[in-house]
C-alpha cells in the first residue's frame, strides 16, 4: 500500500480518488475469492481516509478541502463507479469499507460525504447505491441512521419546496432503501417536542408509500436472516414501533404545540389561523390512514413469523418500547390539561389499545396482560383501554380453534354459571269464539270526524 499512496501524491485530489476506487476494487475481488466476509485491513481504510475524505496523515497538517465543483465531481465518480461495478458482494464491500464509522476523526467527513452522495443517488435515481446505503443502514448504528436520515430531509423536504417528488418516486426503484428510510426516521422524529414533530411533506410522502403498498414496511424483516437476539443500539427490524408511536402521540403531540403557539402571547391573524389548523387537519387524517396501514401490517405478521419458525419468540413490537411510550403519554395527558385536551387524549388512547391488541394477537407484542396493566395502570381511563388489559374472555381450551383464536365476546366468563333455562309456561285457556259478523251489503256507516 506504501507504493500506491506514493503514486497517488503525485496526482490531483480527482485523479486520486479515482485511482484509489480502481485499487480498492481489485483488492477486495481479491479478497472476496478466498473470503466471504473479507477484513478490511489498515492500509486500504487509510488511503480511503487521506484521498477521498481529504484528512491528512501527518498529525498537525492542515485539513484539505474540496471545492463545490471538485466536490460535485467526486459524487460523480462513486456514483459512476457504484453503477458499473456488476457484482453486488463487492460494491457492498467496498460501500462498508468507505462509510463504515471507524470512530476517528475521519468519520465527521465521512458522514457528510456519505449524505451527498445518497442525495445524488436519490436524484438521479442509481438503484446500487440506494441498495448499498439500505444495507448500511442495516448495519451501522443507529446515531449515524439518524445523521444520514436527517440530512436527506433537509435536501428534500426543507431545502428546495417540492423536490420532495423526486424522493417519493424511488418508491418503485429501491423499496429495500424505503423502508430503511422510513425505520430511520422514525427513529429521528420522536414526537419528543415541537423539533421533532415530522414535517407534512414528508408525512405525507411515507404514509402515501406505506398506504400503497403496507407490505413496504416489512421488506428487511422477510428478506433478512433473523436470530432471535437482535444487537442492541441499532435500527429495528421494521419501523412497526416508531410507526405506532407517531400515530398514538400525534393528537397530543400537535395539541401540544397548539398550546405553545397561544401561550407565547402572539395571538396568530385570522389568515394564518386558518392556514395552520388546516395544515393541521390534513396531517390528522394522514396519521389515521397510517394507524390503518399499521394495523393491517400487524395483523400479517403471524404467518410471516410462523413461517420463520419465530412465532413467540421474536418481538417486532419490544415491550421496552412501549413501557417508554407510556410514559410519554402519560406525561403529555398531564401537561395538557385534560378539561381542554379530552378528544385528543381519548384517540391517543384508543390508538393505544387498538395497536396493542393487534400486536398482541399476531405475536409481534410478546408479554401478558399482566404486564399491560401494569404498565397501563397511570393512563386516564378509556373504555377501549380496559378491555384489552382485562383480556378476552376465557374459555375451555377446544381442540378445533386455530391458536390465536379469542372466544366471542359474549359468552358468560368463567366463574358465572351460565343462566337456568326457564320452566315451560302453562299453556292459556282457550279464549270463546267471538261470532262471526255477517256482512249485509249496502248497509251504510256513520262517520263522524274527531274533532
Amino acid at each position: 500500500m506504501s507504493d500506491i499512496r506514493h503514486s497517488l501524491l503525485r496526482r490531483d485530489a480527482l485523479s486520486a480518488a479515482k485511482e484509489v476506487l480502481y485499487h480498492l476494487d481489485i483488492y477486495f475481488s481479491s479478497q472476496l475469492q478466498n473470503a466471504p466476509l473479507p477484513l478490511v485491513d489498515k492500509g486500504p481504510t487509510d488511503l480511503l481516509e487521506e484521498f477521498l475524505f481529504q484528512v491528512p496523515k501527518e498529525r498537525g497538517a492542515p485539513p484539505k478541502k474540496l471545492n463545490p465543483l471538485q466536490e460535485l465531481q467526486l459524487l460523480e465518480i462513486m456514483c459512476n463507479y457504484f453503477q458499473e461495478q456488476t457484482k453486488d458482494s463487492v460494491r457492498q464491500v467496498i460501500f462498508s469499507s468507505l462509510f463504515s464509522p471507524q470512530g476517528n476523526k475521519a468519520d465527521d467527513s465521512r458522514m457528510a460525504l456519505l449524505g451527498k452522495l445518497v442525495s445524488m443517488a436519490v436524484a438521479v435515481c442509481r438503484v446500487p447505491v440506494l441498495e448499498c446505503a439500505a444495507f448500511w443502514l442495516q448495519r451501522t448504528p443507529a446515531v449515524f441512521c439518524v445523521r444520514l436520515a436527517r440530512a436527506l430531509v433537509d435536501d428534500y423536504c426543507n431545502l428546495v419546496p417540492g423536490s420532495i417528488q423526486t424522493l417519493k418516486q424511488i418508491f418503485t426503484a429501491s423499496p429495500r432503501f424505503c423502508c430503511q428510510f422510513i425505520t430511520s426516521v422514525t427513529a429521528l422524529y420522536d414526537l419528543s417536542s415541537d423539533d421533532l414533530i415530522p414535517p407534512s411533506d414528508l408525512l405525507e410522502l411515507i404514509v402515501s408509500w406505506i398506504f400503497e403498498d403496507p407490505r413496504l414496511i416489512l421488506i428487511t424483516f422477510l428478506n433478512t436472516p433473523i436470530a432471535a437476539n437482535l444487537p442492541i443500539g441499532f435500527l429495528e427490524l421494521t419501523p412497526l414501533t416508531g410507526l405506532i408511536r407517531w400515530c398514538v402521540k400525534a393528537p397530543l403531540a400537535y395539541k401540544r404545540k397548539k398550546k405553545a403557539s397561544l401561550s407565547n402571547g402572539h395571538a396568530p391573524n385570522k389568515i394564518a389561523k386558518d392556514s395552520t389548523s388546516g395544515e393541521d387537519r390534513d396531517c390528522h387524517q394522514l396519521y389515521s390512514k397510517l394507524h390503518l396501514s399499521v394495523l393491517q401490517v400487524l395483523m400479517m405478521l403471524q404467518g410471516h413469523l410462523t413461517e420463520k419458525n419465530l412465532y413467540g419468540r421474536l418481538g417486532l413490537v419490544p415491550f421496552d418500547h412501549v413501557v417508554p411510550l407510556v410514559e410519554d403519554i402519560n406525561r403529555l395527558s398531564d401537561e395538557l390539561n385534560p378539561l381542554n385536551a379530552s378528544k385528543e387524549i381519548e384517540l391517543a388512547l384508543d390508538r393505544l389499545a387498538q395497536a396493542l391488541q393487534v400486536a398482541m394477537a399476531s405475536g409481534a407484542l410478546l408479554c401478558t396482560r399482566d404486564d399491560l396493566r401494569t404498565v397501563c395502570s397511570r393512563l386516564p381511563h378509556n373504555n377501549l383501554l380496559q378491555l384489552v388489559i382485562s383480556g378476552p374472555v376465557q374459555q375451555p381450551t377446544h381442540g378445533a380453534l386455530p391458536p390465536g383464536f379469542y372466544p366471542h365476546i359474549h359468552t358468560p366468563p368463567l366463574g358465572y354459571p351460565a343462566h337456568a333455562a326457564h320452566p315451560a309456561l302453562p299453556a292459556h285457556p282457550a279464549l270463546p269464539a267471538h261470532p262471526v259478523q255477517t256482512f249485509i251489503p249496502g248497509m251504510t256507516f256513520p262517520y263522524r270526524p274527531i274533532r
